[in-house]
């Protein structure tokens, strides 16, 4: 899977820094993360930059995925690098897994439900949720989340009720929600939101982040979220 822009904003979006929104601690120190569906590692290295005292796993059901993870955590440059045993792929389904509790947990999970299906098989289990519905995610995150941690997920637009719907069922309600554009004058295209054990009684904060500028180069917005990463 090549690098994309759902990755790049969910890896630079994921509340590391909110993981207490809910408490009344100021901070709270995340040392475990979770990258549900790594592919080729994107974000799951970016989590690691972004905490690099944290022990960041992935997980992917395919195993060309998890191979160029592997070679990409490897591949590490030293500035990105804490040293060995901080960034680790798995070839497991999340159904299957059994790690954690993490205090995060973040997915770019796959979205297409009623749509023709790629004729590549690696593109095509990462694009459909035939191998992961929404329901299953919500519910093996809320299994794994440590009872302070969070799940950060980038969706559609269009999905957005439903999995706020299925969060509620497990006791996981919005702490964040932002709502992407790729320019101010298209609709709504995605959405991220963080989702906690908080009170349901909690309002999320709730903003906008627009792409693109007038001129088509990437918004100030944007730029700013995503500086640590593009070169």
């Amino acid at each position: 899977m090549k690098v994309g822009t759902d990755g790049v904003l969910l890896g630079a979006w994921a509340p590391i820094d909110r993981c207490a929104q809910s408490r009344k601690t100021a901070t709270l120190k995340v040392e475990s993360i979770l990258d549900i569906g790594t592919g080729s590692g994107l974000v799951a290295r970016m989590l690691m930059q972004r905490c690099p005292e944290a022990e960041v796993e992935g997980i992917d059901i395919d195993e060309a995925a998890v191979e160029q993870a592997k070679e990409n955590f490897d591949n590490l440059s030293p500035t990105l690098s804490t040293g060995e045993g901080k960034l680790h792929a798995h070839l497991s389904r999340l159904q299957d897994w059994q790690g954690g509790p993490y205090d995060l947990i973040v997915s770019n999970p796959p979205y297409f439900q009623n749509s023709l299906k790629n004729p590549d098989p690696g593109r095509k289990t990462a694009r459909h949720t035939d191998s992961l519905s929404f329901s299953d995610l919500i519910a093996h995150s809320a299994r794994l989340l440590a009872p302070h941690g969070q799940l950060a997920l980038i969706l559609p637009a269009e999905a957005e009720t439903e999995v706020r719907r299925i969060a509620a069922e497990h006791s996981l309600f919005s702490t964040r929600i932002t709502r992407v554009y790729s320019k101010a004058t298209k609709p709504v295209r995605r959405v991220l939101i963080a989702f906690s054990r908080q009170s349901s009684d909690i309002q999320p904060i709730e903003d906008t982040l627009v792409l693109e500028d007038e001129k088509g180069g990437r918004s100030a917005a944007y730029s700013e979220l995503t500086k640590d990463f593009y070169l």
